[in-house]
């Protein structure tokens, strides 16, 4: 089984509020993408990792990333698209030909584990599709635009999902393909594939698998990798 790991770093995190990228800032003494890297790189199954970025920081990645740390398993640092669609497509499109499953995540995600991925990868050789998610735990209210509560949902069989979401490769494409030809937009990987008909099975992750939006996060996941790596 081959394995290609798509990893989104493309966006310009504007809700940091620095001029950087969120995904090249430091964080425990490594660019925030570096530790994203770290655990793909380990997984023996995965065997290229693609790295899609911003138009213009594709050499910045490349020395201060890459190679600086490295990573042998990196084959391509390329710009992404306008949308988060749009560059996981392009990244699709530049997987080696060989490759049998292909993991999405988001690079933004620094604390993904190895044994996240290979279970999701395992889940995905089997039933086809997966995704890492976790349960909701706090109760869901739906609100006005005003900001009043218009009702209370039930939360049972709701989850978050997250990433990395792993496929094989022909259900992917084929969902990625679709949805282009008909002018679909999806949040994520997933409801491409569930557009397409295919079923996905969840692998239940961790609460600490944050995606970094804010400074916030970006403290929070500073603490737990000064105390996890």
């Amino acid at each position: 089984m081959k394995v290609t790991a798509i990893i989104v770093a493309a966006g310009v995190g504007k809700r940091m509020g620095q001029a950087t990228p969120k995904q090249f800032l430091p964080l425990v003494g490594q660019p925030l993408l570096a530790h994203t890297l770290i655990p793909f790189e380990a997984v023996q199954e995965v065997g290229e990792i693609i790295v899609l970025v911003p138009t213009g920081w594709e050499e910045h990645c490349r020395s201060v990333v890459i190679e600086k740390n490295g990573f042998k398993k990196v084959s391509k640092v390329i710009s992404g698209g306008k949308a988060r669609q749009d560059t996981v497509y392009i990244g699709l499109k530049e997987a080696a030909t060989t490759s049998d499953m292909v993991v999405v995540h988001d690079g933004v995600r620094p604390l993904v584990t190895e044994a996240l991925i290979q279970i999701s990868i395992k889940t995905a050789a089997d039933c086809g599709a997966a995704v890492v998610a976790v349960p909701l735990t706090d109760t869901l209210k739906q609100v006005t635009l005003d900001g009043l509560i218009r009702r209370t949902l039930k939360r049972e069989g709701l989850w978050l999902v997250q990433t990395p979401q792993t496929f094989q490769k022909e259900i992917i494409l084929e969902a990625y393909e679709a949805a282009f030809r008909d002018h679909f937009s999806g949040t994520d990987d997933a409801a491409l594939v569930e557009r397409a008909g295919f079923p996905i099975k969840i692998v239940p992750g961790s609460a600490m698998n944050l995606k970094i939006t804010t400074p916030e996060d970006f403290r929070l996941a500073g603490f737990f990798l000064g105390n996890s790596r």
